[in-house]
């Protein structure tokens, strides 16, 4: 008996770290996914602004950017807390 605890105490911390690695990258496939349908979103909407107002290329060119960049920040925030353990 005293065997088998050992041997599962043994066997923990390398338990551990697979969960948490999985829980990484899980995290980050899931905010990878969230990012690019956002960022497909924003694209889809520029491009039916724009052609329902050709005039407003400029502005929305620049709004379409910005919440692109934003978007892609949060899978960038997952990759450092996914690799950060």
């Amino acid at each position: 008996m005293i065997d088998v605890l050992t041997t599962l105490a043994a066997a923990a911390p390398a338990a551990a770290d697979g969960a948490s690695t999985f829980n990484g990258n899980f995290a980050l496939a899931i905010a990878g996914a969230g990012a690019g349908i956002g960022i497909g979103l924003i694209g889809m909407a520029a491009a039916q602004a724009v052609g329902r107002n050709p005039g407003a290329f400029g502005n929305i060119l620049t709004i379409a950017i910005i919440g692109m960049a934003l978007a892609e920040a949060i899978a960038i925030y997952a990759l450092i807390m996914a690799f950060r353990g």
